[in-house]
């Protein structure tokens, strides 16, 4: 972590961000790294959040609430950028090559879109006009316009499993699963910058730093975690899960910055990591196959899709501790998906079951369950409220 800069220089760059939060035209659609020892991060002092004297990542929107990073994305507070779109839950069926688009108001499939081969997730890009699907065996993203429903011509990218898009909205990051490499792509063009030796097996998922100067992967293959410095595009920190067979999953930082939360299927919980410090985690079991993980619109839950038995798990994110869990009737295998924009349904893809979840973020019930494709993934509600989308199936701060 660099030290921070004087408060003029800080106070200088916010206002000029600020104005770009929600009309920034990063990730829109146009038409090798140091040695990595564990631990090998200096140690920084654990934050509550972003305050005003510190360093953020150059172009990065400044947060709306210091305490809470998660503050944009209330119920129904979207972006001027997607208030027209219409809503719909876009669904990359892997085993079908398309994606399928459910009226969230009907719970119907409205349309079937041919995609790429094996559609792993659906990403919004940073300035939150366009809708990526991450072909991974067909090495392109074919992009939706979110604002007709209708998709374009692919753009050819190598094994991107999944995408990520930096704070300030200047690279992707490609999650070269394969490859075993993280590709910082240029987020306009997805041209290349750089390309990183992973140095693990199956990178996977990742959040970012409160400032956006780190965020943490998950390497599923290998039970491994990075911590990666942004600007300088390298890994600078590697771990190894404390169990035998780890198989770390979704990735996902607390409202207040201070805990990371990683799914881990294999573990059946999620660990608990200090991002700054890059210690040992612990373990917080939830169920068998943990796998994505879900911020409430009131930042005060964290929903835990345990894939392995069917089930959701609800922790209380001020406490840490697990206060629910809920049970699809018959059973089924939710995975990844998020929260409608009023923050009342959560919607998870049915990966084994080739069908859709819509389950009452109040108390649980199943609302409905929708058929769709082979092999549902990486779903994504669109619109969300946030600011900005930093990627996966939806990122919003």
């Amino acid at each position: 972590m660099r030290r921070p800069r004087a408060r003029t220089a800080l106070l200088a760059m916010a206002l000029a961000t600020a104005a770009t939060a929600c009309t920034g035209s990063g990730g829109g659609h146009p038409a090798a790294a140091g040695r990595a020892a564990s631990h090998s991060a200096a140690p920084a002092a654990t934050r509550a959040a972003v305050g005003p004297g510190q360093d953020l990542l150059p172009g990065m929107p400044p947060p709306l609430d210091p305490h809470d990073l998660y503050a944009a994305d209330r119920p129904g507070r979207l972006s001027p950028v997607v208030k027209d779109f219409p809503s719909r839950v876009y669904v990359p069926n892997t085993k079908s090559d398309t994606v399928s688009v459910i009226d969230p108001a009907t719970y119907k499939v409205i349309a079937t879109l041919p995609v790429g081969h094996e559609p792993q997730h659906v990403v919004p890009s940073w300035d939150l006009k366009t809708l990526w699907v991450n072909n991974d065996l067909g090495n392109s993203l074919t992009p939706i316009d979110p604002a007709t429903g209708k998709a374009g011509h692919p753009v050819p990218v190598h094994d991107p499993y999944n995408l990520y898009f930096t704070p300030n909205g200047k690279y992707a990051v490609v999650m070269a699963s394969k490859d075993r490499r993280l590709v910082f792509r240029d987020a306009h063009t997805m041209k290349v910058v750089k390309s990183v030796p992973a140095g693990c097996g199956g990178v996977n998922h990742a959040d970012f730093s409160p400032d956006g100067r780190y965020f943490i992967v998950s390497c599923e293959f290998s039970g491994d975690l990075l911590k990666v410095d942004t600007a300088r595009m390298e890994v600078v920190a590697r771990q190894k899960l404390p169990m035998a067979g780890a198989k770390p999953q979704d990735v996902k930082i607390s409202p207040d910055g201070r805990t990371w939360y990683v799914a881990d299927m294999v573990a059946g919980g999620v660990w608990i990591l200090n991002g700054d410090t890059f210690g040992r985690p612990h373990l917080l079991r939830t169920g068998k196959g943990a796998h994505g993980l879900y911020v409430s619109r009131d930042s005060r839950r964290l929903f835990v899709s345990n894939r392995g038995e069917g089930s959701i798990s609800v922790l209380d994110l001020a406490t840490g501790k697990p206060v629910a869990k809920w049970h699809i009737p018959g059973g089924g295998s939710p995975d990844m998906g998020g929260v409608s924009a009023d923050g009342k349904v959560l919607w998870l893809s049915g990966r084994y079951n080739s069908e859709v979840y819509a389950i009452s973020t109040s108390d649980g019930h199943l609302i409905h369950r929708i058929k769709v494709g082979n092999g549902p993934h990486g779903l994504c509600v669109y619109p969300q409220p946030g600011r900005y989308s930093l990627g996966h199936t939806g990122v919003f701060r």
